[in-house]
């Protein structure tokens, strides 16, 4: 049984249609990334899974269990789902170890003692122990984006969501946050990642879903996607983003 199913999923805002009849499957363990066009609808996508954007009709199973059906809890689902943001979106007032407990002290009701150590546990898993007692303005793009992993792995989640987690870095800043990602895929970490990086792509993907204009046009190994695929769209979008690495 995949760990999360999507079945025609249909997300609209006012009279434009962002995804249209999305079929999507991810099984334990499985890495998928999620390319495309920009305004393709992959961000939509990832929302509409952890309901931050309530689909507009089909279904979504998650572990299981209808999460689009009435009544779900979505405070309790977004437990099960850790969500790293583009932007960081950091607490600017709490040091780096401060953002990673604070979760884990209100929602899971861990004592401080036991959250400082989980937190620093995750911490030394990605490198960024020594910086834990730093503010989010004291942190290098790659540091927050680190960071804001390692809140998100902190609390245990099923399922890890990262979107665009590359796009606001500078190249040497991106390779450290594909470095952790990649050391993240090794360990059999689930996730599901928006990306227009097609470095990061390759490397931490057991396949990547293209999409354009909230269609799903193909799934493939990246290689298979990259270089040699029939549709000239897909050989298009690549062959530019290639270019540009």
């Amino acid at each position: 049984m995949a760990l999360i199913e999507v079945n025609n999923l249909v997300k609209q805002f006012d009279d434009k249609i962002v995804l249209k009849e999305v079929n999507l499957a991810l099984d334990e363990g499985q890495v998928k990334v999620i390319m495309g066009p920009s305004g393709c609808g992959k961000s939509t996508l990832l929302r509409c899974l952890n309901l931050l954007d309530p689909p507009t009709s089909g279904r979504i199973v998650f572990k299981g269990e209808e999460i689009t059906r009435p009544g779900v809890d979505v405070r309790k689902l977004r437990q099960s789902i850790g969500f790293v943001f583009q932007n960081f979106a950091l607490y600017r007032h709490l040091t780096v170890l401060d953002n990673v407990t604070l979760a884990l002290k209100k929602i899971k009701k861990m004592t401080a003692r036991k959250a400082t150590e989980k937190a620093s546990y995750e911490l030394e898993r990605v490198g960024m122990f020594e910086h834990r007692d730093k503010y989010p303005a004291q942190l290098s793009g790659g540091q927050k984006q680190r960071a804001a992993i390692v809140r998100a792995l902190a609390m245990d989640p099923a399922v890890l969501f990262l979107d665009e987690p590359t796009s606001s870095l500078d190249p040497q800043m991106s390779r450290e946050v594909v470095s952790v990602i990649n050391k993240l895929y090794l360990d059999n970490v689930t996730m599901f990642c928006v990306t227009h990086d097609a470095f990061l792509a390759k490397y931490i993907s057991d396949s990547v879903v293209f999409m354009d204009e909230g269609v799903i046009l193909a799934e493939e190994i990246a290689e298979r996607l990259f270089y040699d695929h029939p549709d000239p769209r897909i050989r298009q979008f690549y062959l530019g983003v290639i270019d540009m690495k």
